[in-house]
């Protein structure tokens, strides 16, 4: 373990093949046009020189720990990134939330967007700046369910336990459904039948 200026490392990210490290980001929005800033704060990622590899759907989901009633758009995005540390990505997304219009990081408020490293490979850290896992990660369905849908089985590093396990032993009762635009197409429904 490595202690340097209130942070821990505990080990460092399992690189793949040419030091590429797996991360995967929540996204989400609940102020103007949601959709719209999801699909900014996707190709902002792809500007910021990540590798945008995965998307999940997404989801509508009702405020949690907001001073609000608007609801969130959210989803989550698998990133493979390379020679890029979590704090350096963390300062890209940060950059990126300023860019469309999020100026107040206040934990409580309505958000345009609101970008969160999830997970960094199998990195743990705890400092003022990041603390990887994200440290509610695994009590949040608004972001287990489309996590789930993307890396079902991936290990959440600290907790050793999948993701589709810490979902289907959630006690969180907020809704999370499929974001479905004008009533779109049950696409669920439609895998189910096939």
């Amino acid at each position: 373990m490595t202690s340097t200026a209130n942070c821990s490392i505990y080990y460092v990210a399992k690189p793949l093949d040419n030091d590429i490290t797996i991360a995967y980001v929540g996204l989400g929005s609940n102020l103007g046009n949601r959709a719209g800033n999801l699909l900014m704060a996707v190709r902002g990622l792809m500007e910021a020189s990540f590798v945008v590899h995965k998307l999940s759907g997404i989801y509508e989901t009702e405020p949690v720990e907001i001073e609000t009633d608007k609801r969130f758009l959210n989803m989550v995005a698998e990133i493979h990134v390379k020679n890029v540390s979590p704090t350096q990505m963390m300062a890209r997304l940060l950059r990126i939330e300023y860019l469309l219009g999020r100026t107040d990081k206040s934990l409580k408020k309505p958000r345009t967007i609101d970008l969160d490293i999830l997970l960094f490979g199998d990195v743990q850290m705890d400092s003022a700046f990041l603390t990887l896992p994200h440290p509610r990660l695994h009590l949040r369905r608004f972001v287990l369910k489309p996590l789930a849908k993307i890396a079902p089985n991936i290990v959440v590093p600290g907790l050793n336990t999948e993701v589709i396990d810490i979902l289907a032993n959630l006690d969180d009762p907020s809704e999370v459904k499929r974001w479905r635009p004008n009533g779109g197409v049950n696409i669920d429904r439609m895998a189910e039948t096939r």
